[in-house]
């Protein structure tokens, strides 16, 4: 009996952000992978079991869906956002490449989906309207040392930024640093956004001067953007714009 592994992000946190395609996969699975908030995310049918785990157990994770297609299930791996952004796509994939050669069989596709960063920005406006870049600040798989060359480089390029996982309570001072190194490499006082739970019922939006923010401002729940030296702000009575146009002067 054949199997499969589907790979799906169930965007930001509104279930109307959730793709028709993505919907549907979630429909025909017989079993749900992934992080335990996102799982309970999907609702209990008859016919399917959900599996969650730890936000630390990636691999282990992607194993088990991979043993289970080869056992003919048809399985969905669930991430938060695009599956393919800091998430469990490339923890699969890994996996597989490291796993035996029965699991080089298996049907495997991959489902986009809205992820944290452009619903922020949508949000806010068009904050990511020319090239910018997108940086986990979790030191969990990588040194910080690479963080903190990425934010040095990305800042002398005039990039626009969004940054996941900013801080956690195990972490503090990580989102500290960030700031420091900000305002020491950027030379202006560009717009920060603080979208913190985007697309839910107590989703809040704040938009900060460099020069004003603090450490404290963001948790794991907040997605930071940062503006370039070339972002604009329009203000209105009815909600503020952030904006980043897509020409620049030659």
């Amino acid at each position: 009996m054949s199997g499969s592994v589907v790979i799906a992000g169930i965007g930001p946190g509104d279930d109307d952000l959730v793709t028709p395609q993505v919907t549907d996969a979630l429909a025909k699975a017989t079993d749900i992978v992934g992080y335990f908030p996102y799982v309970d995310r999907i609702a209990p049918r008859d016919g399917l079991t959900r599996h969650g785990s730890d936000n630390r157990v990636e691999i282990d994770r992607s194993q088990h869906a991979l043993e289970m297609a080869l056992e003919g299930k048809h399985v969905v791996v669930v991430s938060s956002g695009d599956p393919g952004v800091f998430a469990m796509a490339a923890a699969v994939f890994e996996a597989l490449e490291n796993g035996p050669k029965d699991w080089l069989n298996i049907d495997i596709s991959v489902l986009p989906g809205i992820t944290a960063m452009l619903a922020a920005s949508a949000r806010a406006g068009a904050p990511l309207g020319h090239d910018f870049c997108a940086i986990n600040l979790s030191d969990n798989l990588k040194p910080w040392s690479i963080i903190e060359k990425r934010l040095r480089l990305a800042a002398e390029a005039d990039f626009a930024m969004a940054f996941y996982n900013p801080r956690s309570k195990s972490r503090p001072e990580g989102f500290e640093r960030t700031l420091e190194i900000l305002k020491d490499a950027c030379g202006d006082d560009r717009p920060i956004i603080f979208a913190r739970n985007v697309s839910r019922p107590n989703e809040t939006i704040k938009i900060v001067p460099l020069s004003q923010t603090t450490a404290d401002m963001a948790d794991m729940r907040t997605m930071v953007l940062v503006g370039s030296s070339q972002t604009r702000i329009i203000e209105r009575e009815i909600g503020t714009i952030v904006y980043t146009p897509r020409s620049l002067a030659k």
